[in-house]
């Protein structure tokens, strides 16, 4: 049996709804985003899991509580899973950082890899970290089936680099929807993605609602 990682963006936050910049803030999820935690775990509690990691952020944290109380699986916390540190971007939408941050905007828009936000960090750095908590999961879990939950560009760069696709592509290469789920196989020919995107195990009321 391969490895397979199961990656997860926690439910939907205000700052998903509307767009803004919310990488190290702290907020938990709304009603709906609980609801789709809730989701998560009621289709995928049968699941032969072998481990949960999970970003320690609030809205991380409260995506995975449902799954891991239906499995009574700890959460493991790692700091490598934290989404993207937004710098003096966090809080505030594009048309606010385009407007006070106008140049490192646009260096961020055409390079998001190896440009930062203003104070914050580097797509490139993101990929590593989250690439360190990967070859601990794959030096652990030689196979079975393991859970990641984390964050929007944090995903879309794991992804990206499991792929092989430049990480300063991500934000045009890869899209990961609020509550969706992505499945990566580990085989003999390396990653193989197998899954993008999927949000079937939301009741159809939450597929609805806005995924950015």
């Amino acid at each position: 049996m391969s490895l397979n990682l199961y990656l997860l963006r926690h439910g939907e936050t205000e700052a998903s709804l509307s767009g803004g910049y919310c990488g190290r803030l702290d907020p938990d999820l709304t009603e709906a985003g609980h609801e789709m935690a809730h989701d998560f775990a009621e289709a995928y509690q049968e699941h032969s899991w072998s481990a949960v990691y999970v970003s320690p952020l609030l809205r991380t944290r409260s995506t995975a509580a449902p799954i891991c109380r239906l499995t009574g699986l700890d959460m493991r916390l790692r700091d490598g899973l934290r989404e993207l540190d937004y710098g003096c971007w966090e809080g505030k939408s594009p048309a606010e950082v385009e407007r006070e941050y106008h140049d490192d905007y646009l260096h961020w828009l055409a390079d998001p890899g190896w440009n930062a936000p203003t104070a914050g960090e580097r797509g490139i750095d993101v990929a590593q970290r989250a690439l360190g908590v990967l070859a601990e999961i794959q030096a652990e879990h030689a196979s079975g089936n393991v859970l990641v939950i984390s964050h929007k560009a944090t995903l879309r760069l794991l992804l990206c680099s499991l792929m092989g696709i430049d990480v300063g592509s991500y934000r045009d290469r890869v899209n990961v929807l609020v509550a969706s789920v992505a499945v990566v196989e580990f085989g003999t020919h390396g990653p193989l993605l197998v899954r993008l995107g999927d949000r079937s195990h939301l009741r159809s009321v939450l597929r609805e609602r806005p995924g950015t």
